[in-house]
């Protein structure tokens, strides 16, 4: 692969960064939540109370595994950082416009891939 030299990687580091910090926030109010939900399914009594607990916590664990996928995207991205291949598509090799990098930091392909 080769190397992107047309990059302010310190920008994207810094945008990476200000990420991954938003997504441990946000893991961490979610995983609240759902801590919240199971000591609040342990107490309820009703049957309509524990089936809208239990929806409310099955969409709270897709939207934490979600938010999990994309810290790991951010993770893997500043890793490329470090090791060098930051804005090279992984499937054709070719520079990812800087346009997509903005607007998606974590971006590992082409748009069009």
């Amino acid at each position: 692969m080769k190397k992107r030299n047309d990059l302010d990687l310190e920008h994207f580091k810094a945008l990476l960064e200000a990420e991954r910090e938003r997504l441990l926030k946000e893991i961490d109010g979610v995983a609240g939540d759902t801590q919240a939900l199971e000591v609040a399914a342990s107490e309820a009594e009703d049957r309509g109370d524990i089936s809208e607990i239990d929806a409310q916590n099955a969409i709270d664990q897709r939207l934490l595994q979600d938010l999990k996928r994309q810290l790991h995207e951010v993770d893997e991205a500043l890793k490329r950082i470090e090791e060098g291949d930051y804005g090279i598509c992984e499937k054709t090799g070719k520079p990812i416009p800087v346009e997509r990098l903005e607007a998606y930091p974590a971006a590992r392909t082409l748009a069009d891939v």
